[in-house]
């Protein structure tokens, strides 16, 4: 049966309808687009920015009022100063009089008014118009008084009357308010509740006013600088009072900066007292002035409710404490005992953390121990460098004799600190401290490596301290290392003391350089120790490495003892990469196993360095390094290093080779070209996916190349045949197993070893060829591509016209 319509038919009608469809549904879309759009309601446009004032109504009010009450200042300061001969003595002191009690008085009508600005400005005119007061009086009245004693008699009386005028305006106003709120009809305010608050700027003036005249006072006395100071202090312990006790912010600010300000000066000049002072009773009176800045802290820690200022001047107060009582002890003892001494009475302040007293307290009182601790370690720390590194510079008088004492083998050209003998005594009272008072679980561990620190520098210093014999100062380094590697094998291990440990055995060794007989015997005790050390848990990767390290050294130092030669000291040290490579294998623990043949490797080199200067024992070393390396490439998991042994092999034929003169290429490839042919032929027969040139690319131009290049410079024909038949093996090799790199490699190396021996014949024949010849021989190969390539175009046109007609 035949389908009406056609298949083709009906995919034409399908194609139509939906070409109309789409065609609809754009239509559509867009009218819905548009409907939408006049469906949603008109944006208005964006209002215009309004300017906003660039001053706020309060701050032009106050800017106003303080400019207003600076000017009126300065015009009563010119009154007072100029214009004050114009008057008589009764008009003058009517006009300052009257002037000044409506200033003062003012302010109590405008804050009942609730004008409490124009109330603050009109206050600081009428109590800068009462400094005037007491100006005009003693210009006037009183002339010829001591112009200090006057002014800390008025600056005391300002104060005075400054806090009397303050309180009085906040009593009468609490007053107003108490009356107020009985009948019920508030007075008019502008300011709303501001008339209740009374007026903030009497009671801060009083309060620097109160700061001078203590001190105004003992200079006017000529009193010393202990009464000066003690002046100081006074006040300060006045200001730290109110700053505790004064309920107005304000108040309290003031009076702290002034306790903090007048309070350190004191404190400064009192400590300079201590610190001058020549004899114990000068220090006794600075300890008293310092005691007093103490207990002016210590009782301004105690009554502060924040946490963070109480403990901060606690601690202070602490740090004063030992000043004071350490300065006193210094002029009591002879000069090396002044650190101890502060040292102890830092360690006194202790006794206070385990007290009833508040928590922020102990802790500053904590924290200026340590910081005296802190303060002592740090003046002992030059002995200790100087015992850790002075033994260095040994090394440049190798074997010059034993010196007397300890001190002389550790100091060498460094001078000893004349106060130092007290050091060893500082650092062990540091570290008994650190042992007993840290008992809290989360610093005892860092309390316990400190302590370990510190006990370790203060073996380290004794020998050199007390001037021990030379002999003794060894044996106590060595004790002192035996001792630590005992403590390092704890559980847990104790890397610290390990490390301490090392250290102290790299000091025991220098220091012995200065003797032969101790070198040998240091350097043996040594290797032995950190061998025996290096089997015990955790401490293998420093002990083991050391130990073969120590074993280097003392195969140097026996060599020159025995008088042996550099390059013959190198077969010595070679023991030491032997036994690394032989122990390696028998250790467990990787990192222990690892810086074993780190440090074996590293005895290889220094036994390479030492044959320098003789090729010929150069070559043996660098043999006798490849027997080692390919020992340790037998292991599995060391297979890797066989390429260092090659290498080390191929080194040491370059190097005996050239020790014998040979200056043929060959002679050094070759030993390259056959390990890498057979390492090549061992990873193709191992893994079949590696390419000739992988495999024997590199082997193959080591010796190819460099012999072509000779054979290019070279005259006769030896070389060029050997290369040409060498290069014809190769290449029938490639084709005969159908390897590509051996196929290119050896057919280009021929080619161009026949254009060389060639060369001469082609230019001969090149010049007997006519001028024209070379043009032409290059246009028949142009017309030759030419129309092949012409050939091969009209072939491929034909294809496509040929698939072109197919149905």
């Amino acid at each position: 049966m035949t389908q009406i319509p056609s298949p083709a038919e009906e995919l034409r009608l399908l194609d139509a309808e939906l070409r109309q469809l789409d065609a609809r549904r754009t239509v559509l879309l867009t009218r819905r687009a548009w409907l939408v759009h006049m469906l949603q309601p008109p944006v208005p446009p964006p209002a215009p920015a309004t300017r906003r004032p660039e001053a706020t109504a309060p701050g032009v009010q106050n800017v106003l009022l303080l400019l207003g009450g600076i000017l009126l200042t300065i015009a009563a300061v010119a009154f007072t100063l100029v214009g004050w001969g114009h008057l008589g003595i009764t008009g003058r002191s009517l006009v300052l009089g009257a002037v000044t009690l409506a200033a003062l008085g003012a302010p109590a009508l405008l804050l009942r008014r609730g004008l409490r600005s124009t109330a603050e400005s009109l206050a600081g005119l009428g109590l800068a118009l009462t400094v005037l007061d007491a100006y005009a009086l003693y210009a006037v009245a009183l002339p010829d008084t001591d112009g200090l004693g006057y002014t800390a008699i008025a600056s005391a009386a300002l104060a005075a009357v400054w806090a009397a005028y303050g309180l009085a305006v906040g009593a009468v106003h609490r007053t107003t308010d108490v009356r107020t709120a009985a009948t019920g009809t508030p007075e008019p305010s502008a300011a709303g509740t501001g008339a209740r608050v009374p007026l903030r700027l009497p009671l801060p003036a009083a309060v620097v006013a109160a700061q001078f005249p203590l001190l105004l006072w003992a200079a006017a006395a000529a009193a010393g600088a202990h009464a000066i100071t003690a002046a100081l202090l006074v006040t300060a312990a006045f200001d730290a009072v109110l700053a505790l006790r004064m309920p107005q912010r304000s108040v309290r600010v003031v009076a702290a900066v002034g306790a903090y300000g007048l309070g350190g000066w004191g404190t400064f000049a009192a400590g300079w007292l201590s610190w001058t002072a020549a004899g114990p009773s000068a220090a006794a009176r600075a300890a008293a002035l310092l005691l007093l800045a103490a207990s002016i802290a210590l009782t301004a820690a105690w009554g502060t409710p924040k946490t963070g200022v109480a403990t901060g001047t606690a601690t202070a107060g602490g740090l004063i404490t030992v000043v004071a009582f350490g300065g006193v002890l210094r002029t009591c003892l002879p000069g090396e005992w002044t650190v101890p001494g502060h040292l102890a009475c830092g360690i006194v302040l202790l006794a206070v953390v385990r007290t009833g007293l508040p928590e922020p307290v102990r802790r500053g009182f904590a924290l200026a121990s340590g910081g005296v601790q802190a303060l002592a370690v740090a003046w002992a720390l030059p002995v200790v460098v100087i015992t850790l590194l002075g033994p260095v510079g040994l090394v440049g008088s190798v074997w010059s004799g034993a010196p007397a004492t300890a001190r002389d083998a550790v100091t060498g050209d460094l001078p000893w600190p004349s106060d130092a003998v007290t050091a060893p005594l500082v650092l062990a009272l540091v570290a008994a401290v650190l042992i007993v008072a840290v008992r809290a679980a989360q610093w005892r561990p860092q309390a316990l490596i400190g302590a370990l620190t510190l006990t370790w520098a203060t073996a380290l210093v004794l020998p050199a301290t007390l001037e021990l014999p030379y002999v003794a100062g060894l044996s106590a380094y060595g004790l002192t290392t035996v001792a630590l590697l005992a403590y390092a094998h704890r559980t847990p291990p104790r890397p610290t003391a390990l490390i301490l440990a090392l250290l102290t055995s790299l000091s025991l060794a220098f220091l012995a350089l200065a003797s032969e007989p101790a070198t040998l015997t240091v350097l043996a005790a040594l290797a032995a120790l950190f061998a025996a050390a290096a089997p015990r848990t955790g401490l293998g990767p420093v002990a083991a490495p050391a130990s073969l390290a120590y074993a280097t050294a003392l195969a140097c130092a026996a060599g020159a003892s025995l008088g042996l030669r550099p390059e013959h000291i190198a077969l010595l040290v070679l023991v030491v990469p032997v036994v690394a490579a032989l122990s390696a294998p028998r250790v467990d623990d990787v990192p222990t196993r690892v810086s074993v043949e780190v440090t074996g490797a590293g005895a290889g080199l220094v036994a390479v360095a030492l044959t320098v200067t003789d090729p010929a024992m150069l070559a043996t070393v660098l043999a006798l390094c490849g027997v080692i390396a390919a020992g340790t490439a037998v292991r599995e998991e060391r297979r890797p290093v066989g390429y260092a042994a090659t290498a080390l092999f191929v080194m040491a034929a370059w190097v005996r080779l050239a020790a014998w003169g040979v200056g043929d290429p060959e002679a050094y490839t070759l030993p390259v070209t056959v390990p890498a042919l057979l390492v090549g032929a061992f990873r193709r027969r191992r893994d079949t996916a590696v390419s000739s040139w992988t495999a024997y690319a590199p082997g193959l131009s080591v010796t190819l190349v460099p012999s072509l290049l000779a054979a290019w410079g070279d005259a006769h024909w030896p070389r060029p045949l050997l290369l040409g038949a060498a290069a014809l093996a190769v290449t029938l090799l490639g084709a005969r197993h159908r390897l590509q790199a051996p196929l290119v490699l050896g057919g280009t190396v021929l080619a161009l070893d026949a254009l060389h021996e060639l060369a001469p014949y082609i230019v001969q024949v090149v010049d007997a060829l006519p001028r024209w010849m070379p043009p032409a021989l290059a246009g028949l190969v142009l017309l030759a591509l030419g129309a092949t390539y012409e050939q091969r175009i009209r072939d491929a046109r034909r294809v496509r016209e040929v698939l072109g007609r197919m149905d």
